[in-house]
């Protein structure tokens, strides 16, 4: 299960017991934000993309949404999300718990600039109940993220 691999990989750090487990789905970001008492855009979403035939992973913040041509200009390809079959065998953890920790040989993961204006954010552990808050520095520092990048577009003000 997705979960135990997150587990024991945080569980190299000594951070296992910051895994929260739900009794209900947090597989949204409106059920994982109802799940932890937050708002969603505190949700830190993790989206699964094919560039190049190579599976990706962009963070983001649960209220923003790919800009297409931002990723277009980016990645030099159109935003494609992997299949949830894909997400599974590519990158090891199935949709409503894909996250950026333990997952397969060969996964790019790149953190969205919409997370830089929370202090900590929530994201998935590997399964469709589980999360865990992290510091945008714990984010960078357990994702093995490659870098920052600014392919997302935040909802506009009322």
């Amino acid at each position: 299960m997705a979960i135990e691999k997150v587990r024991e990989y945080f569980q190299k750090f000594g951070m296992e017991d910051r895994i929260q487990e739900f009794d209900v789905s947090s597989a949204t970001v409106e059920l994982a934000a109802q799940a932890l008492a937050c708002q969603p855009c505190r949700i830190a979403k993790t989206l699964s993309f094919c560039v190049d035939g190579n599976p990706i992973l962009i963070v983001a913040a649960g209220d923003a949404k790919i800009d297409n041509h931002k990723y277009k200009t980016r990645f030099g390809t159109k935003a494609k999300m992997l299949s949830p079959d894909d997400a599974l065998t590519r990158v090891g953890h199935a949709v409503g718990g894909v996250c950026p920790f333990g997952v397969n040989e060969g996964v790019t993961i790149y953190l969205d600039t919409s997370l830089k204006r929370f202090d900590t954010v929530f994201p998935a552990c590997g399964s469709g109940n589980s999360a865990i808050e992290l510091s945008i520095e714990e984010l960078e520092q357990y994702s093995n993220y490659t870098e920052w990048v600014d392919v997302c577009r935040l909802p506009s003000a009322p």
